[in-house]
């Protein structure tokens, strides 16, 4: 199950350091590199949830899966992930409407 965990941590620490990147290129106004980031972001949140569904699944078919701090906090990091891209997204398009109407 250690394994599963690090998964997930290091695929949402993946995702949200594409989603920075993301910010970053939309601030200069290379806005379709944005985007391919925040794809990227996302493919890694999909691996990161692929694994936590196989967590899910396992204690489902009635393994017992010890929570412990380590858990914990790979859930956190994952939420946080999520939360952080989904944002992000949102500033990307608003670099996007900014950019085609040359106002930055």
């Amino acid at each position: 199950m250690e394994n599963e965990i690090f998964e997930i941590i290091s695929h949402g620490g993946n995702a949200r350091a594409f989603a920075y990147d993301a910010i970053k290129k939309a601030q200069e106004g290379e806005i379709e590199e944005a985007e391919n980031f925040l794809k990227e972001a996302q493919k890694e949140l999909d691996n990161a949830h692929n694994t936590q569904t196989k967590l899910i699944q396992a204690e489902i078919n009635g393994q017992d899966l010890k929570m412990n701090l380590l858990m914990v906090h790979a859930q956190d990091h994952l939420m946080t992930a999520i939360a952080e891209k989904n944002l992000i997204e949102h500033i990307v398009k608003l670099y996007k409407v900014l950019n085609e109407k040359s106002l930055l």
